[in-house]
């Protein structure tokens, strides 16, 4: 869903000095005079860290010369697409997990070395790991990780006499139809926004025992993944979830995020992301906010978000030595003594924006902002995510997805005949990729 491509929260002087200041003597084994770049899609105080960060690492790496490159993130993947096979192409960029197949099928995700490998295995949790992982092997270190939990307003809970969060389907459709009334609509759904209708959806799906692929085999048409599609179904039947208060996109959230801030909604499904804009859009009302694991289905076991992450890959077509010392300057920057006391200078810089860090160590160095009420149920959900399945034509396929469950929500398509529609454009999308 959203990424840090929008949000604007400043890196503090604090952080950008305390990153400058890292360093002493220098490294072995890193070849003389080589240059390499950074491509991201973060913001000039976010660069100005990153650099503070290349400072401190071309102290311990004299004659290594890290540039870091900033485009708006309509143009990341172009650019690492059109200038990635160039001499002075982009030798790092920071990319979406969902890119990752095909990045590594053209050769612009290269292969981790050993010592990298065995950092990232010791310090990530395994189904990061996995994520970033194809064609048999890891291709980068996560950076950014995002993942949706129940968000609820607890002023309405207690006004309806709601003692506490439901924790099953069947406990969120009671709570669902005590909190409607008077124009408030009790659980609200996204439309018009394809990884916002997919991923909040997709959760309840994990949270039933099903999935959306086994292994490049799509599952829509499984009972425990049409069981979704039926709750849906029933949310809007009732009345308790109204398809017009449901328009959304990647910037703002729209009118989806308005009906919540103003209390026309009891209870949504989102990502840890937009605590920033709930903060602001509230104001003194966003202590009403609750955050609680996403409810479990009948036929599910335990709570199993949606979760999808951020990475940084090495250009494989780059030349041998820009690889080797883009993975040390990676290293580094993923590393425990690049930052302070005990996060990586990522670390550093994904929190002061309000994001999720995902390696164990950037996560207990910043444990204090991590928990919160709202952050520490993401934190505390973390281990039982599923990665959304990253692909050969994941685009397409959330895509058609997306479709079906809209014409569920709106009416236009049974449960049934949505998800028998969308098992078959699935395969025939994947199949058409190579997956």
């Amino acid at each position: 869903m959203k990424t840090s491509t929008m949000r604007t929260a400043a890196v503090s002087a604090a952080l950008v000095m305390a990153a400058a200041g890292c360093g002493g003597g220098g490294d072995d084994g890193t070849p003389a005079a080589t240059k390499i770049s950074f491509l991201t899609h973060w913001g000039p105080d976010q660069v100005k860290a990153l650099e503070a960060a290349a400072q401190a690492f071309q102290k311990r790496n004299p004659g290594v010369t890290v540039d870091i490159r900033a485009v708006p993130f309509g143009n990341l993947l172009s650019t690492l697409r059109t200038q990635g096979s160039s001499p002075n192409g982009p030798t790092i960029a920071s990319v979406y997990d969902l890119w990752l197949p095909e990045l590594v099928r053209d050769g612009l995700a290269g292969d981790m070395p050993a010592d990298a490998e065995a950092d990232l295995a010791a310090n990530w949790p395994k189904n990061l790991v996995e994520g970033v992982t194809k064609q048999g092997g890891p291709r980068g270190y996560p950076n950014e990780v995002d993942l949706y939990a129940l968000n609820y307003n607890k002023k309405l809970f207690k006004e309806a006499g709601i003692a506490a969060p439901p924790r099953t389907w069947a406990e969120l459709e009671a709570a669902a139809a005590k909190l409607t009334k008077d124009g408030r609509q009790g659980f609200g759904v996204i439309t018009s926004w394809p990884a916002g209708v997919v991923h909040p959806w997709l959760s309840l799906v994990n949270s039933n025992g099903g999935r959306l692929l086994d292994g490049a085999v799509p599952k829509l048409d499984d009972p425990k993944t049409l069981a979704a599609a039926q709750l849906y179904s029933r949310l809007v039947k009732s009345g308790v979830t109204q398809a017009k208060m449901s328009n959304a996109n990647a910037n703002t959230t729209g009118p989806y995020l308005d009906n919540f801030v103003n209390g026309r909604t009891g209870m949504i499904i989102m990502a840890n992301w937009w605590q920033g804009a709930l903060k602001g859009a509230m104001g003194e009302r966003y202590q009403d906010v609750g955050v609680a694991p996403i409810p479990v289905g009948p036929d599910g076991a335990t709570s199993a978000s949606v979760s999808y992450s951020w990475l940084t890959v090495v250009n494989g077509k780059a030349d041998q030595a820009k690889q080797q010392a883009a993975w040390k300057f990676l290293t580094f920057l993923n590393g425990k003594d690049s930052g302070r006391n005990g996060s990586s200078a990522m670390g550093d810089i994904l929190t002061s924006m309000g994001i999720l860090p995902s390696s164990t160590s950037d996560l207990k160095a910043h444990q204090a902002e991590l928990s919160d009420p709202f952050l520490s149920v993401y934190v505390a959900e973390l281990a039982n995510a599923v990665p959304f399945p990253s692909v050969l034509g994941g685009e397409a396929m959330s895509q058609a997805v997306q479709k079906h469950v809209e014409n569920v929500v709106f009416g236009k398509e049974t449960p049934e005949a949505a998800m028998g529609a969308a098992q078959r454009e699935v395969a025939d999308i994947l199949t058409k990729a190579g997956t």
